[in-house]
């Protein structure tokens, strides 16, 4: 009985793998400005911060190779740990107000229709407004004496505290500042409501479900993606707190000799003195894998909770 041999099309075969490797020849051409970029400005620096992190090291000398000396000094000095704590302060208070805050304006932008528009631009404008410039501004806004925080304090009655010259204002002035740039949390969440399906509301409604038992069941399980990634994005950014705090407390020889800086002292200010002010960049180096490690750590654990109770569109739960 004779057999047929079938050839394989090896000249398709050919052609095929010819325009694959053509393909990502030209995926890796306009991938290498990213590539050059992350290597020279991320990778690079981060791999030169950990050797210096187990130097002595001045900017004006070779490094000195000491070991684990930084991280002992690490654990050692007082105001490595009292500018981490301010700071776990500053986000333990920061990350759970600027959620709910953003929460209801966006349950409200929801119901105003055709002007929605209109406001979220105005909610959005401030975080396009410069770091210095808030800084600067809240500053003013805050002055004990001629701020207008104050002055409308006074209109009711209050008598408004020193909120950047008393240690334990300071926090709730700086808190207070951070709720400026709130606006792309807002906008975050008003996607996420608009994406809710109406007729989820509909079918609690005629279940007998109230308005808070559609939010507490409806709404926060269907819009617990968005909450969750602001949860991150929001934790991460309060834990580097920088810029508008020395801009207030730091840029300025007069504000800051006027009250004690331990109050605002956050830990990228300290790390940022310790490495151009005081030329300590193997210690500012092992400051800054620190708070690398806290970051991570934190991420992880909230990214082990949070599968728990958000909900992913398309799962079977």
């Amino acid at each position: 009985m004779a057999t047929t041999t079938v050839t394989p099309a090896v000249p398709g075969r050919r052609r095929r793998a010819s325009l694959a490797r053509r393909e990502a020849r030209w995926a890796y051409l306009f991938l290498a400005p990213w590539i050059v970029g992350f290597l020279a400005f991320t990778a690079g620096p981060m791999i030169a911060s950990l050797w210096l992190s187990f130097t002595e090291y001045d900017v004006i000398n070779s490094p000195r190779f000491t070991g684990l000396d930084n991280y002992r000094q690490l654990m050692s000095d007082p105001q490595v740990a009292r500018s981490l704590g301010n700071t776990v302060y500053y986000t333990a208070l920061h990350v759970p107000l600027v959620m709910a805050i953003s929460l209801g304006l966006a349950l409200l932008l929801k119901r105003v229709g055709r002007l929605s528009g209109f406001f979220r631009t105005v909610f959005y404008l401030p975080v396009m407004t410069p770091a210095v410039a808030v800084g600067i501004l809240f500053l003013l806004l805050l002055n004990t004496q001629d701020g207008l925080i104050n002055r409308g304090l006074a209109l009711v009655g209050i008598d408004g505290p020193s909120w950047t010259t008393d240690p334990d204002w300071v926090m709730p002035g700086i808190v207070l500042m951070s709720l400026w740039s709130l606006g792309s949390t807002v906008i975050i969440y008003l996607a996420a409501l608009q994406g809710v399906p109406r007729d989820l509301y509909e079918a609690a409604q005629l279940d007998g479900a109230g308005a808070w038992a559609r939010f507490r069941h409806v709404t926060l399980p269907m819009i617990s993606g968005a909450l969750f990634f602001t949860l991150i994005v929001n934790t991460i950014a309060s834990l580097q707190m920088f810029t508008e705090v020395y801009t207030m407390y730091f840029g300025n020889r007069q504000t800051a000799g006027s009250f004690s800086s331990d109050a605002a002292s956050f830990y990228v200010i300290h790390l940022f003195r310790e490495a151009f002010q005081f030329l300590h960049m193997g210690f500012a180096s092992a400051m800054a894998w620190l708070l690398f490690l806290i970051i991570l750590v934190i991420t992880l654990v909230q990214v082990k909770l949070g599968n728990r109770f958000v909900y992913y569109e398309g799962e079977d739960r």
